[in-house]
């Protein structure tokens, strides 16, 4: 009896142990699920979604397509091919799940598939040659609508020549073409250089008779977000008509009966720069809901979205919802409610994103969840409502929302997130010099003991015009892990506090910014969380310009990263992506030649540096060229400060490669480690954008 009742608690005990929690690992890093994409199924019952995962043994990343239960009971992987899957979208008959992948088929490139959902394997749809952009389907299920980009017949013919001259023992095959140069705006990250008459237009597929047509006949234009009318006769989409697309890069809302060759119908102005996000019809098919982008040219880089309602026959002009303006706040993700009399869409605010709606009867705009929370990629169908959900201290996952409160029924990090320790995160705020309250997230160190100091670290948001927001960051986890505080600040020029705001910084880059940056240091240092004597910065992208512009300003700083950074601008005129937002914001060299050496103070004033920075950057970045780092390095080694520069081959902006991304966090840590801690141990983890 003893040893029965003896074994009942020792069960007991190990059923309701819990076992020890650690704090968050590199390795861990290959173990987070990204999760994406959710799509309702028209019957409410099901979602599709997305499951992004890390092989680090291929050193590759791999994105398949599952589908939860509303009720959140099943849970079914639909794909597992090696190639990526992605975009899932449901037939409006309730019969297929498409998807589209690049994996193996008649034909090459990324294509789309369908899953019959009575059964069977995903059997290859379309054969399209040119670069697959979107589709969606018609709401009969007979038609879709799909974005084509043109195909490049020299890289065809260089493909071809090279493995001609491979196969006659030529060694290196057919030379390339040289690549020839004509356009404004000429090169763009991901994409190249932008050269000849190449474009992406709008095609119908009929889906029987595997027949590809173009929607319209315009030979110049690129066309994107297609979305079809809710009786199926029309298709509303994006397009830019201006003179010189390169040099007015916003697009027009546009209309056209979906058949082939007709001419379309332009319903905003050009002076209403509106975006290329998806428009939205009303339920009874007599209004579009679009989104509306800054107005003044000089500002386009700081610009909030505002949302705009048009007649669908163009019988009237559009309008801008006054109620929506008067939030100050850029919105996304437009929706007619059900009966058509609200639109809801997404908030932008001050580091939440939550969903609101506005009546079009008038009225202020109503919030439908209450921050901190950070949601996105809304999906409604006939009692089905979800979208993606997260925070501080929980990677994102599928949420239903159902009247304002959050239902979470996918739990693919559940597992690894029980045994991780995640340090608290709160909300700090501070006044600048000038006055202005600024904002911001501090995150203390794992295992953090009230009243002790420890070493801080200034992570400053790429953009600029974007924000810190309640969401979970792995950067932050590994550095938090590692025994450090991290201070994020949503400075001058961020976005989530108003226009004024954000415009604060224009053409006078490395000013409010870096009041603001310090201002929030100085608040945790008086907190008494931060030792004044360990101070680290770093950023990525237009993070990377400002960790250049801190470091020319305040020598507190022991430690620097700065990734794809720029700290000589004038030098960037015409070598990287962003020459409208030079022309406009600044102004050519010639003219405000005076601007470009003020905001160039880093470079000019490298001797001002003394803390020793690490500079990173992709080697085929168009984004923010490595030459901005090259730059530094050479600048802070001629000056004997100490540095080194990373060079990530074949990488652009987004570092992709799993055990590159590995290797950026190991460098960060091992680099703060060496110049912030007393006595350097090894780590547990050895641990971006541009204006």
């Amino acid at each position: 009896m003893y040893a029965r009742r003896l074994l009942l608690v020792l069960s007991a005990a190990a059923l309701f142990a819990q076992p020890a929690r650690h704090p968050f690992k590199v390795d861990d890093l290959a173990r987070i699920r990204t999760v994406g994409d959710p799509q309702c199924s028209p019957d409410g019952q099901w979602v599709a979604y997305t499951v992004g995962t890390t092989d680090a043994k291929e050193d590759k990343h791999d994105t398949d397509v599952w589908m939860v239960s509303y009720d959140g009971q099943r849970d079914i992987r639909v794909t597992s091919s090696p190639e990526n899957e992605s975009a899932p979208r449901w037939s409006p008959d309730g019969k297929y799940l498409a998807f589209t992948s690049s994996r193996p088929g008649k034909a090459k490139g990324n294509q789309v598939w369908l899953l019959d959902r009575s059964g069977g394997e995903a059997q290859q749809l379309t054969d399209f040659k040119g670069r697959l952009q979107s589709y969606e389907w018609s709401p009969d299920s007979k038609r879709l609508a799909v974005v084509i980009g043109d195909p490049d017949p020299e890289a065809d013919a260089a493909d071809s020549g090279a493995a001609a001259g491979a196969a006659a023992g030529g060694g290196r095959g057919k030379a390339p073409k040289p690549i020839v140069i004509d356009r404004y705006h000429f090169k763009q990250d991901g994409a190249g250089y932008l050269t000849g008459d190449r474009h992406s237009y709008v095609y119908l597929y009929d889906i029987a008779a595997k027949k590809l047509d173009r929607l319209t006949t315009n030979p110049k234009y690129d066309e994107s977000s297609p979305v079809w009318s809710p009786d199926g006769a029309r298709i509303a989409f994006m397009s830019n008509h201006a003179t010189d697309p390169d040099r007015d890069p916003e697009s027009q809302l546009y209309v056209a009966e979906a058949r082939a060759g007709v001419a379309e119908k332009q319903l905003s102005p050009l002076e209403m720069r509106a975006g290329r996000a998806r428009p939205d019809w009303s339920p009874d098919g007599k209004w579009i809901a679009f989104l509306v982008g800054e107005a003044d040219k000089k500002y386009s880089a700081y610009g909030m979205e505002r949302l705009a309602v048009v007649a669908a026959d163009g019988s009237s002009a559009p309008t801008l919802v006054k109620a929506v303006v008067d939030l100050d706040r850029g919105v996304s993700a437009p929706r007619f409610t059900a009966d058509g009399a609200s639109i809801s869409f997404l908030v932008a605010d001050d580091q939440s994103v939550y969903p609101a709606r506005v009546r079009l009867s008038g009225g202020a705009a109503e919030r439908l969840m209450q921050p901190p929370a950070v949601v996105s990629n809304p999906s409604v169908s006939k009692g089905c409502s979800v979208l993606l959900g997260g925070g501080d201290n929980k990677p994102q996952e599928i949420f239903a929302w159902e009247k304002g409160v959050l239902r979470q029924i996918t739990h693919q990090n559940d597992a690894l997130m029980a045994e991780l320790e995640i340090p608290p995160t709160e909300e700090v705020s501070f006044q600048s010099k000038d006055g202005t309250e600024v904002h911001g997230l501090l995150t203390k160190p794992v295992g953090y003991t009230a009243g002790a100091k420890a070493p801080l670290l200034l992570r400053i948001h790429g953009g600029p015009n974007g924000q810190d927001a309640h969401s979970f960051s792995t950067e932050k986890q590994i550095l938090a892990a590692n025994g450090y505080a991290i201070l994020a600040v949503n400075y001058r020029g961020s976005s989530g506090r108003g226009q004024k705001f954000s415009r604060a910084i224009a053409a006078d880059w490395g000013h409010f910014e870096v009041e603001d940056l310090e201002a929030g240091v100085n608040h945790v240092i008086k907190l008494g969380v931060a030792d004044a004597d360990r101070l680290g910065v770093g950023g990525w992208s237009y993070g990377a310009i400002l960790t250049d512009y801190m470091i020319a300003t305040d020598t507190r700083f022991k430690a620097a990263t700065s990734g794809a950074g720029t700290a000589f601008t004038i030098a960037f005129y015409g070598t990287d992506q962003y020459i409208t937002q030079y022309d406009y914001e600044i102004g050519p060299p010639w003219k405000a030649f005076d601007t470009y050496v003020k905001i160039s103070y880093p470079f000019l004033h490298a001797d001002r540096i003394k803390t020793p920075t690490l500079f990173l950057g992709g080697e085929r970045d168009f984004n923010v060229p490595v030459q901005g780092g090259q730059q530094m390095y050479e600048a802070l080694k001629s000056l004997g400060i100490d540095t080194q520069l990373i060079i990530y081959p074949n990488e652009t902006h987004g570092i992709q490669r799993p055990s590159y991304q590995r290797d950026r966090l190991e460098r960060y840590v091992a680099w703060y480690d060496k110049y912030l801690k007393k006595t350097p141990a090894p780590s547990t983890a050895a641990g971006g954008e541009r204006k």
